[in-house]
């Protein structure tokens, strides 16, 4: 079954799971669960946390969901008796930001990074390929937590971010959320977005500087550290401005920039035109610590394909039905271990669609 909330482990001030429990047995023809997942449980994803397919858990994680996705359900469900399949089966990324405006405690907003940053290990050397931004999402966490990364850091430019720099959820892209063209219009031809301005300004994690050596020193001031050494960030950012002077250089991440631009649209309105990072007339420097940001549950609870949710040995929970991140996007598990960017959406929707069909016709 995997490990799951309990009655005893309910918050003060919720509603136990047994509670819960009761209201299945009260004669209900139908009942959909669909209370998300467990990424705003964080003691939840620890218990859960594959360490084997992505080593020890990271000992600082921000929420990227709110504090009611906490699994109490899954431990309700469980209870009386449905199955939890697939519990290490998660989707975390790693280019949190601690917010500046909460919306809910330890509140993380996700960068959406294009892909010309460099991208640097606590100890300013550069992640290996195909460590990049915007590329292989759980391989980079894989990376970033076998080694024990407690963060990595970005470091780029004016110019890049302006560019490059988008912020997941619907508060930090007001323009597309309030349908303003004009807005839209802006991301071609204007400055920095102002949701990521903002962060610039008032963000925990944002570092600028004018010069190199100065950024290095605020990161360090900013980590409470001394890991980064000046000549080793030095080194790295020299090393990929130098692959610049050639347009056949072998440097891979200036290839994928390339590569990207060779699309109008990511030309337009996504990737920066390869520039030097130290190239005065972009700047100033910019350092962004990024740390690991709770999301998605792709385990949950067993369905079969009408949405029922299963018990223990296989047959269906009579009048129970589980639809999205409850149900692992569908059946506890549809996903796999790797899943695509950007089909999430998809498998709450059919599978709220398949649920709902099926009570609907079962209180007839």
């Amino acid at each position: 079954m995997g490990e799951v909330l309990e009655a005893s482990d309910a918050p003060r001030g919720t509603r136990s799971s047994r509670a819960v429990v009761g209201e299945f047995s009260l004669g209900a023809q139908a009942v959909i669960v669909a209370s998300g997942g467990i990424g705003g449980n964080h003691e939840l994803v620890r218990r859960n946390w594959p360490l084997e397919r992505l080593g020890p858990t990271p000992e600082f994680m921000v929420a990227g969901v709110p504090e009611h996705v906490d699994g109490l359900m899954l431990g309700a469900v469980a209870e009386a008796g449905g199955r939890v399949i697939n519990p290490d089966r998660m989707w975390h990324y790693t280019e949190g930001l601690r917010n500046w405006n909460p919306v809910w405690a330890n509140h993380g907003i996700r960068v959406l990074p294009g892909p010309s940053s460099l991208w640097l290990d606590p100890y300013g050397r550069r992640l290996p390929f195909p460590h990049l931004p915007g590329f292989d999402t759980l391989a980079t966490l894989q990376h970033i937590t076998r080694n024990r990364y407690p963060y990595t850091w970005f470091v780029l430019n004016r110019r890049v971010i302006k560019k490059e720099f988008a912020l997941s959820g619907s508060e930090q892209n007001p323009d597309l959320t309030g349908r303003d063209v004009r807005g839209v219009l802006r991301r071609v031809v204007g400055g920095v977005q102002a949701p990521v301005q903002a962060f610039m300004d008032r963000g925990a994690d944002f570092v600028v500087r004018p010069t190199l050596p100065e950024l290095v020193r605020a990161m360090n001031a900013l980590a409470g550290t001394d890991w980064l050494e000046p000549a080793v960030v030095e080194r790295e950012v020299r090393d990929r401005d130098a692959q610049l002077a050639n347009a056949f250089g072998k440097d891979a991440q200036l290839a994928a920039v390339r590569a990207a631009r060779a699309y109008l649209g990511d030309r337009l309105v996504r990737v920066a035109k390869p520039h030097r990072l130290l190239d005065p007339a972009a700047g100033p420097l910019i350092a962004v610590r990024l740390n690991v940001l709770t999301r998605k549950t792709l385990g949950g609870l067993e369905t079969d394909l009408q949405g029922r949710v299963l018990r223990q040995g296989g047959e269906p929970f009579p009048g129970l039905y589980a639809a999205g991140e409850v149900a692992g996007f569908g059946g506890g598990g549809m996903h796999g271990y790797r899943a695509l960017e950007g089909t999430f959406l998809g498998g709450c929707v059919f599978s709220g669609r398949v649920a709902g069909r099926a009570a609907a016709a079962a209180v007839v």
